[in-house]
């Protein structure tokens, strides 16, 4: 089992950046291959970003492709997702999830992730 924490979340103005990490419980985090969603007020939960478990691909959504980067660090057992050029559309909770699939293009569905993390709120200010 995995056990998820986010971290990072607040208050920034927009064209802001924030960092967001996810830090994950037991011996088998890089067996997991860990993405981002977001979810705002009244709408639903979509995703943002993941990376393989190598971290050797990433993938993201149109929405944030060249405003966020999303990294991990195995030893560290943590994903990260830095958060450059932040608009207000980009409030909401952030959810890291892992996933055990080998099928990268999966990576965007919510369905194959196995473990969630609580989330963190981002809310960025006009």
């Amino acid at each position: 089992q995995v056990q998820l924490v986010e971290s990072g979340g607040g208050l920034v103005q927009a064209g802001g950046s924030l960092r967001l990490s996810c830090a994950a419980s037991g011996r088998t985090f890089s067996s997991y291959a860990m993405g981002w969603f977001r979810q705002a007020p009244g709408n639903e939960r979509e995703f943002v970003a993941a990376i393989s478990r190598s971290g050797g691909m990433t993938v993201y959504a149109d929405t944030v492709k060249g405003r966020f980067t999303i990294s991990r660090d195995n030893a560290k057992n943590t994903v990260y997702l830095q958060m450059n050029s932040l608009k207000p559309e980009d409030t909401a909770v952030y959810y890291c999830a892992a996933t055990q699939t080998l099928v990268t293009s999966w990576y965007r569905r919510m369905a194959v992730y196995d473990y969630w993390g609580q989330g963190t709120q981002v809310t960025v200010s006009s």
